[in-house]
């Protein structure tokens, strides 16, 4: 009877942020966006026809591909939409990491990359980031199967300026680099432009973050149309039906709303930039973080006394064990609010730490 266990594929998973139901908290452990999605997409909710559910959903995602070209000013043969930015990118390690050489990505990075690689059977080495947690570009000139790396990283939040980007493609012009952009719209400039001049380049993005729509579930690749229909291929092998009627509807309106977008981007960017202000006068010390929440740690007070303190309190931020971040806590940042009542309790804790 064990003998079927041999051939069982076996992976160390990957560990999402606790979702915690209490009724009264602050949760800033999963970088959600404060915000409610945009009047749009709670219109288009409130008039979704259910009877349609029986349908199965349009398998091209043809309505919501074609938004995301418009607003992006692409053509609708170069995006790609999954569901969420998890599943786009588990669709990229799929279709292209199948060269036998290792995938490079950062050593601290998003923590799903090497549970795919591992998954999947793909070889891999991690770059170790240097002492400020930056990427340092010519670790990625040597011979591989493919680069991926988010900018701003995850969890560090530190952006990598496009001329440094760009130098790690054009070092990498016969395999797929690619970028993931999930918190690109907190203040860094996108790699976008660039797909135009390179062709083994990838931009991946999501709804998870700054549209609000983290509980829906989208994500997107924009590249060559080449690459895409290499993606859809796999796709439709995979799975025919991956985005869900309602999904499709929604993320339409979502995309739409430029006004909302940025009306909502600028408070959390706005709000970031104070509670940055607040933490250092706290004795904090952390890199300058680009995207919706901060990695930071405490001069005197150890991270997992900080984290269970806040617990306590129905305060719920992010803390990794893995080595050389161990003593760091990811923030993400909620609403003015919010942050300013984080804030107060960690004036009054640390007057007694």
């Amino acid at each position: 009877m064990e003998n079927w266990e041999s051939y069982v594929r076996k992976v160390v998973p990957y560990v999402p942020g606790e979702q915690p139901q209490a009724e009264r908290m602050i949760k800033l452990n999963t970088n959600e966006n404060p915000y409610p999605p945009a009047p749009g997409v709670q219109r288009a909710l409130a008039g979704f026809n259910p009877d349609t559910l029986r349908l199965y959903p349009e398998p091209t995602c043809k309505v919501l591909v074609d938004a995301i070209a418009s607003y992006y000013g692409l053509g609708s043969d170069q995006v790609f939409v999954g569901v969420g930015s998890d599943d786009v990118l588990a669709m990229i390690f799929l279709t292209f990491f199948n060269s036998g050489k290792p995938v490079f990505f950062p050593d601290i990075t998003y923590s799903f990359y090497d549970v795919w690689a591992d998954m999947l059977r793909i070889p891999y080495e991690t770059k170790a980031l240097d002492d400020a947690f930056e990427i340092r570009v010519e670790d990625y000139y040597g011979e591989n199967g493919g680069v991926i790396f988010p900018n701003p990283n995850a969890p560090t939040g530190i952006l990598m300026p496009l001329d440094k980007i760009e130098d790690i493609i054009a070092h990498n012009r016969d395999v797929i680099v690619v970028v993931d952009e999930a918190y690109i719209d907190f203040g860094g400039v996108s790699a976008l432009p660039l797909i135009e001049k390179y062709d083994n380049l990838l931009i991946v993005q999501t709804f998870s973050k700054s549209r609000s729509m983290a509980g829906m579930r989208i994500g997107y690749a924009m590249g060559n149309a080449k690459l895409i229909r290499y993606i859809n291929d796999v796709k439709y092998s995979f799975n025919s039906y991956t985005m869900n009627r309602t999904a499709l509807a929604l993320g339409v309106e979502a995309i739409r709303d430029r006004a909302y977008f940025e009306e909502t981007r600028k408070k959390i960017i706005e709000t970031r930039e104070w509670t940055k202000k607040e933490l250092r006068a706290l004795g904090f010390t952390f890199g300058d973080s680009m995207s919706n929440f901060i990695f930071a740690s405490h001069e005197r007070v150890p991270a997992t006394e900080l984290f269970e303190a806040l617990r306590r309190e129905h305060i719920y931020v992010r803390h990794f064990t893995k080595e050389r971040i161990n003593n760091y806590l990811r923030i993400s940042i909620g609403t003015r609010e919010e942050m300013e009542t984080f804030i107060r309790f960690l004036k009054e804790y640390l007057k007694e730490a």
